[in-house]
């Protein structure tokens, strides 16, 4: 259980943020001097040197991303320009990328990275650049729309790379994509001209996801602990039913693959935040703003808690809390976790995007005068940054182009490296995990100096 330290500010934590952006700086120039881009997106590291994995191109925003967030963070104009190069140069095929439930990844973190510092007054107004993200934004949210199965008149889901059968924890992130095209003025024009509405879809596949892919202690089944994730929820297309749970990256169905926790978590804390800050009138007819609120609350506290309570005292989880070797490691749960022990891996890509949600959910609830939660998120969120902004997380060595150390991509199918000598990952890098992690130390930077609240909506 995380041993949340409660005196831990966001100010105290700004002499990690200078030392992790310059790290920062490094990595993403590393990269930037060896990467050859018609090998793929750059997924995680070997032996320190980033390499591509043929499986969906869902990293390469965050590779761009990062250097846009360099830019935010620091200033460097640098970073801003081979962000905004990169952008235009490789992510034009994903605004159209009609195969994956991944524009929120890829594509808010590149053009929605490139709007925002526009509107927030960070880089100049340029009102056709100003069109070409709106425009790019507006079609990648369609798009991620338009990859739909419907249950029902009133339900459905963005359906996963593994077909219409196929809910994913992930995508709940990639709701961003669509928040972003509504606010935009898009909708998705199908058949007869047919109009619909972006909003409308975000709120049923937030409503599936809470269904479907969270376990709330209510007796769905004899492991249904409350807050209890599962990476893919199964329909079958037939009759439209629910058959049952599965995960494609965790170790069970019946046991929570810690990365696509984090993902619910994050995906609903921040839309919570968005549909927060709309007027009641525009959610659609079947959907009422008290009560969307009130489930994704709900939903999102019900992970919090979980992830609380099944995680090591430093807030590194392993990287499912069913792995068949935990059990090796005696009493994990009230030590820190140990990246370099000999039965599981840990993975610090799910603490870096849990802790940004921890965050968000803590603003939500103390902004609404609920203080005792409140404080109790907003700590955790900062406990876990602490742990992962410093050794042995923090990659400190010039020659790994990784900045976050110990992260894990596809466990089962043996996809991470395992140095020599070592019998589980360790050591290396992901992609989208560095991105996360530049994107809470962004946060907690905004929030120690009391800038502009960092946001991915308008």
């Amino acid at each position: 259980m995380i041993h949340i330290d409660t005196t831990l500010q966001p100010h105290d934590l700004l002499p990690h943020m200078t030392a992790l952006w310059s790290l920062s700086a490094e990595k993403i120039l590393s990269l930037r001097k060896t990467w050859d881009a018609p090998r793929g997106a750059p997924v995680f590291t070997v032996k320190g040197e980033y390499t591509s994995r043929g499986w969906t191109e869902w990293t390469q925003g965050f590779q761009s991303g990062s250097a846009l967030l360099q830019f935010d963070a620091t200033g460097e104009k640098e970073f801003l320009e081979y962000g905004k190069y990169e952008t235009i140069a490789h992510m034009a095929p994903h605004l159209s990328h009609t195969g994956v439930h991944d524009h929120g990844f890829n594509n808010v973190s590149t053009y929605g990275n490139l709007l925002r510092l526009m509107r927030e007054g960070k880089i100049p107004e340029q009102v056709w650049e100003k069109n070409f993200y709106e425009l790019a934004l507006k079609v990648s949210g369609a798009v991620q729309a338009a990859r739909w199965t419907a249950l029902s008149a009133n339900e459905g889901y963005i359906y996963s790379f593994n077909g219409p059968h196929s809910l994913f924890a992930d995508t709940m992130r990639s709701l961003r994509s669509l928040a972003l095209a509504h606010q935009l003025g898009q909708t998705l024009m199908a058949e007869h001209d047919k109009k619909i509405n972006l909003l409308e879809r975000l709120l049923q596949h937030a409503n599936a996801t809470s269904r479907y892919n969270v376990y709330f202690g209510e007796g769905r089944d004899i492991y249904d602990v409350r807050g209890r994730v599962a990476h893919e929820a199964i329909f079958n297309l037939n009759d439209k039913t629910y058959r049952c749970q599965n995960s494609q990256q965790g170790y069970s169905p019946f046991s929570t693959w810690t990365r696509g926790s984090a993902w619910i978590l994050l995906g609903f804390a921040e839309e919570l935040e968005f549909l927060a800050s709309l007027h009641e009138k525009e959610f659609p007819a079947d959907f009422e703003k008290s009560k969307m609120l009130e489930l994704v609350l709900h939903t999102a506290e019900a992970v919090a808690d979980f992830y609380i309570t099944q995680t090591p005292t430093d807030g590194v989880p392993y990287w499912d809390t069913g792995a068949p070797l935990l059990f090796k490691s005696g009493d994990y749960l009230n030590r820190p976790a140990n990246p370099f022990n000999d039965f599981e891996p840990v993975d610090s890509s799910a603490a870096v995007i849990a802790a940004q949600g921890f965050l968000r959910l803590g603003n939500y609830l103390h902004d609404k005068g609920k203080m005792e939660d409140g404080i109790k998120y907003l700590q955790t969120g900062l406990t876990i940054a602490r742990t992962v902004f410093n050794e042995p997380y923090l990659s400190t060595d010039s020659k790994h182009q990784g900045l976050i150390l110990h992260s894990v991509y596809h466990r089962p199918n043996g996809w991470d490296y395992i140095p020599a000598g070592k019998n589980v990952p360790c050591g290396e890098s992901s992609m989208w995990g560095d991105y996360h992690a530049r994107e809470l130390a962004l946060m907690i930077q905004r929030m120690a100096g009391k800038e502009v609240y960092y946001r991915f909506y308008l």
